[in-house]
């Protein structure tokens, strides 16, 4: 009875392990693609393939379900807003443990650009 309880604690504290660490990665990979569409000349779909390759070496291939690119003007910034959606997993990579969505967000380098030529 007690090693049952202490193997379901044990697999409970692996799976918040896992949930952390891919929470994680899809947060550092979303922060690297919108730091590669905000460099001079940055393209959305240069934004997905960073995100996607990352994801895929860190989780496992075709994990992202979805990338979105947005830029936003914030004062006299340019700002851009990676979102990424991804499975969070129920039992180890696999199962319909929900989604989470992460932003990842970077001043746009043609912005500052701008920003300096005002002054």
């Amino acid at each position: 009875m007690v090693g049952a309880l202490v193997l379901a604690v044990a697999a409970s504290l692996l799976q918040l392990a896992l949930g952390l660490h891919v929470r994680n990665v899809l947060t550092d990979a979303a922060g690297e693609g919108a730091r590669r569409a905000a460099l001079v000349g940055g393209t959305r779909q240069e934004a997905e393939q960073r995100v996607r390759s990352l994801v895929d070496s860190a989780l496992a291939e075709g994990y992202v379900q979805e990338v979105a690119m947005t830029r936003h003007q914030v004062d006299d910034l340019v700002v851009v807003e990676v979102r990424v959606t991804a499975p969070l997993p129920l039992l180890g990579l696999v199962g319909p443990g929900g989604v989470v969505g992460v932003t990842g967000h970077a001043v746009d380098e043609a912005s500052l650009v701008g920003a300096e030529e005002q002054r």
